[in-house]
């Protein structure tokens, strides 16, 4: 997985999180698949079509949060995430 600090797009803009598909209990094999970029102060209630049910890895960015709720539209259980 890539390190906290390190969450860039390729053009060099910071990333506040990084969510992957899959998944693997060896940590050297986690971070892999698709990846969900999320930017600095996104605030988006629905996860886009395919990834319901769907993250199994991410990586928080130093300086940011990232809540998540076990249903949609913020509903339900919440959790948050730091780097």
């Amino acid at each position: 997985c890539p390190t906290p600090s390190s969450l860039r797009t390729g053009n060099g803009t910071r990333i506040c999180a990084q969510l992957y598909a899959d998944d693997s209990p060896y940590y050297e094999q986690c971070c892999g698949g698709a990846a969900l970029v999320v930017p600095p102060g996104s605030d988006v209630p629905y996860m886009p079509v395919g990834w319901g049910a769907t993250v199994s890895s991410l990586v928080v960015a130093t300086r940011c949060e990232l809540t998540v709720w076990s249903r949609a539209g913020k509903k339900g259980k919440s959790r948050r995430f730091t780097a």
